[in-house]
């Protein structure tokens, strides 16, 4: 919602802001004849024609936009636009644009029938789980004998020729290769199965047309190789050992740990299927709710959700400038990307405040007091950490009341 708020200054007042202008600038100013900031304003506005006009517009729009808020009868939730649509001589007259709350009209947002999806773990996720869980406790041991296999990894010696002269970039020592991981280009890593210990191969390969080294691109080369060592996968057996060394509690067979492994997955399940039950609440309650969100709106909350990945980002020791580079974009095309869902969470936050003021929701001390000792607890923290971790009390109390409008929707 936008207020535009016209002013125009008496000549007088204009007058007395022009004078306050010139001391204010005037002795940052050396003109010729004069001691510093001595110069009369006659001589200072021959010499600097239009700095005491600007400087005087920006003492009369500080004050003039002080005034307003401080009457409070408009209550802007960004910085205003600014439009100078006359400045003379004698006169200065603008424009304050406000960008203030939208005005909210809630619709239906109790009886929405929206069904939260039921939770199942079926026995392939189980399994799937274990596989994974197994995956991080295999070891490459060394495969004394037999050939290279589809799995193993190979260290080999290498060197690529193309038309019998060596090319750059095309040699390795002691490489060690996983066999079907596509490191290397097509052909490579399926020549060298079969192999064993020792062994060398001469491998004729084609590098693929958009390779990126143009002088390879499409041409027939030669590779040399030999084999000095073969590792094979040894994945951990479901026994005694193995559960020792995994070290979870109640976890003792084989049944244990797909019990926990089930219970994991349904746990993040739960937690999936709960977002979405949520989301998808907020989704109908703000289709049927009426609201104009003007386009600064919702550019300023993109912009700080800009910001906080970038914040998130610099901690990761990534800069914005090599973000950037990397990905290839710009800081209009990644907020212009965003606003999307800046509309979507600014509609979920009018929303949620306009239900908590209809249905006149609470949240105490005590209860924000209650939540800060459990998390403390949980945690291991002190009180005083968790409350700033959440940015404080009121900022927990305020999610407190989110909570319960959240839950009278469902």
């Amino acid at each position: 919602m936008k207020k535009v708020v016209n002013y125009k200054t008496q000549k007088e007042d204009w007058e007395k802001a022009k004078e306050q202008a010139f001391k204010k600038i005037s002795p940052k100013y050396q003109i010729d004849g004069f001691r510093k900031g001595k110069a009369p304003r006659s001589v200072f506005e021959r010499n600097y024609p239009g700095q005491i006009i600007m400087e005087a517009a920006d003492i009369v729009v500080d004050k003039e936009y002080n005034r307003i808020l401080s009457e409070g009868k408009i209550l802007p939730i960004l910085e205003p636009k600014i439009d100078v649509v006359k400045v003379t001589d004698d006169e200065l007259e603008v424009n304050f644009t406000f960008i203030l709350e939208p005005v909210v009209k809630l619709g239906e947002y109790k009886n929405l029938d929206v069904k939260k999806s039921a939770v199942k773990v079926s026995k392939e996720e189980i399994k799937e789980k274990i596989d994974g869980l197994l995956k991080g406790y295999t070891e490459l041991v060394i495969k004394e004998d037999g050939a290279v296999e589809e799995g193993d990894t190979a260290v080999i010696d290498f060197e690529g020729f193309k038309d019998g002269v060596a090319f750059d970039g095309g040699k390795g020592e002691n490489y060690s290769l996983e066999i079907g991981s596509h490191t290397f280009i097509p052909g490579f890593e399926e020549g060298i199965i079969g192999m064993k210990k020792g062994e060398e191969k001469d491998l004729t390969l084609t590098f693929p047309e958009e390779y990126q080294e143009e002088s390879l691109a499409g041409k027939e080369v030669i590779f040399k190789v030999k084999v000095n060592e073969i590792k094979t996968k040894e994945v951990p057996t479901l026994d005694e050992d193995f559960f020792e060394d995994l070290g979870m509690e109640d976890v003792k067979t084989k049944e244990d740990l797909e019990k926990k492994m089930k219970e994991e997955i349904k746990e993040r399940k739960e937690q999936d299927a709960e977002k979405k039950y949520v989301d998808d609440l907020l989704e109908k309650a703000t289709s049927n709710m009426e609201i104009e969100l003007d386009d600064e709106i919702i550019e300023a909350e993109a912009e700080a959700m800009y910001n906080d990945f970038m914040t998130h980002m610099s901690a990761q020791g990534i800069n914005e400038e090599l973000y950037l580079k990397y990905a290839g974009t710009t800081k209009e095309d990644i907020i212009d990307h965003m606003k999307k869902e800046a509309e979507t969470r600014l509609k979920n936050s009018y929303l949620l405040n306009a239900i908590i003021k209809e249905e006149k929701i609470e949240a105490s001390d005590d209860e924000a007091k209650k939540e800060i000792e459990d998390l403390a607890k949980k945690y291991n923290m002190t009180e005083e950490d968790v409350k700033s971790s959440l940015g404080g009390q009121d900022a927990l109390i305020y999610d407190i009341k989110v909570r319960k409008a959240i839950d009278l929707m469902k």
